[in-house]
């Protein structure tokens, strides 16, 4: 049976960055570390929340902070899917827990048009940094053409209620959106009964 203790411990360790009364970057710099140590093991995400779409990636949401401080969601990627170039406005974190992403950053030029840079890789247990005005523009796709990959993201706002837009990477045009869940369902972090029934 899968074990959430340790996206539970997750929460909770991250949630007490704030507490501390951090500034955003020195959350986001930390909780690098949190996020890294919760993909450096499988096996404690939910089934539901690992299921991948047919017809395009899935953003499950795993945990909301009370104060929309900040959002886990878990990302599952069907082979060969990818997002369209995009942005977040928000600072994020992404940590490979299964699979393989590819990730192209994209740069504005002064005519609004974007050119790609490099392409990187995410293996598992690798953790990557995002921030507005730094390298926000980017497209993200599963580099496997035969298996699902997952990665867990973290953002420092509840990222399914944020106003972003996706780019037409020849032209510049912005569309807005707002990307919401893949599920409305949310695994329950606080029930201990099974630990209680074990005693």
């Amino acid at each position: 049976m899968t074990s959430i203790a340790p996206l539970r411990d997750f929460v909770a360790r991250f949630t007490r960055l704030y507490e501390r009364g951090l500034a955003p970057d020195a959350v986001q710099r930390e909780g690098a570390v949190l996020l890294r140590d919760l993909v450096s093991r499988d096996g404690w995400l939910p089934e539901p929340f690992t299921r991948p779409n047919p017809e395009r990636y899935s953003q499950y949401l795993l945990h909301c902070d009370p104060l929309e401080r900040f959002s886990v969601v878990s990302f599952v990627w069907g082979p060969g899917q990818k997002t369209p170039l995009h942005d977040h406005r928000v600072w994020g974190l992404i940590g490979m827990l299964r699979g393989r992403e590819s990730e192209t950053q994209f740069a504005r030029g002064a005519d609004g048009k974007f050119h790609a840079g490099e392409t990187s890789f995410l293996e598992p247990g690798e953790v990557v940094a995002l921030a507005p005005g730094v390298n926000d523009y980017h497209l993200v796709a599963n580099a496997l053409a035969d298996e699902t990959s997952i990665s867990i993201h973290v953002y420092g706002d509840n990222i399914g209620g944020v106003s972003r837009a996706t780019y037409d990477p020849d032209t510049g045009a912005e569309k807005s959106f707002i990307s919401g869940y893949s599920s409305a369902d949310v695994p329950n972090l606080w029930d201990r009964s099974k630990r209680a029934e074990a005693a």
